[in-house]
């Protein structure tokens, strides 16, 4: 089992990421083994150790969130933990970071490789804006920015309630492809995947690459649908030095 995903797209020479797994760590059962979330009730020199490993194998500076669900977005900052969602910069050798068990992480840059960001996307922050706010802070040209949908849950095991599907069809009504009926009664199979490429859509970005994971079947993955008590794995984007 690989310590690192890399993830499989046109980023420009001068971008690099990485989707950390669960393999690689010193964390026990049932964080085992390379928990990269300090909030899970892991050992926090297991955590830091861990950490500590990621850093050291890409020798970049990661700017860790305080993720809220939230549309924050924060320019990475090593320095401090920033309460927020989503983190850019245009700075080389830092590292932006989501972390999730689950929920979406959204990576992106541009043609040029000038910048970077990356986005924590669960329901809620993907239907308040999230990757709109990211976007709006790259200041980007539509054209030119590239976007990488990380490992999330699968559409064949996101069930939600009806009020998930209504708060999404309101704002795009386009949204309701991504729903189908649910296991059970009154309640919806949801593809966050599917979701994410809508929204992005409509802001004109259709260089989106990455979608066909499922972190709840895969277990490569942490997944918290899977097992509420568990770890955090990190997808992380960087300009290189």
């Amino acid at each position: 089992m690989s310590d690192w995903l890399i993830p499989d797209w046109p980023a420009p020479a001068g971008v690099k990421a990485c989707v950390t797994t669960r393999a690689g760590g010193v964390s026990l059962a049932p964080f085992d083994s390379l928990n990269l979330g300090d909030h899970v009730d892991d050992s926090p020199l297991a955590v830091a150790e861990n950490r500590r490993r990621l850093t050291e194998h890409f020798a970049i500076q990661p700017a860790w969130l305080q993720q809220v669900h939230g549309i924050a977005v924060s320019h990475a900052d090593p320095g401090t933990v920033a309460t927020a969602d989503a983190s850019w910069t245009a700075t080389p050798g830092i590292a932006c970071a989501a972390m999730t068990a689950d929920c979406l992480p959204v990576l992106f840059c541009d043609r040029a490789g000038t910048r970077v960001a990356a986005a924590h996307a669960g329901w809620r922050g993907l239907a308040a804006g999230v990757l709109e706010a990211t976007l709006d802070t790259l200041a980007l040209p539509a054209a030119e920015v590239l976007v990488w949908l990380g490992p999330a849950i699968g559409p064949q095991a996101f069930e939600v309630g009806p009020e998930v599907r209504e708060t999404f069809v309101a704002q795009l009504p386009e949204a309701a492809v991504a729903f189908t009926p649910g296991v059970s009664a009154g309640k919806f199979m949801a593809d966050i995947y599917q979701l994410a490429r809508l929204r992005l859509a409509v802001h004109g970005v259709t260089a989106v690459y990455g979608g066909g994971f499922c972190t709840v079947t895969d277990p490569r993955f942490f997944s918290y649908r899977r097992n509420p008590r568990t770890g955090r794995f990190a997808s992380l984007i960087w300009l290189n030095r």
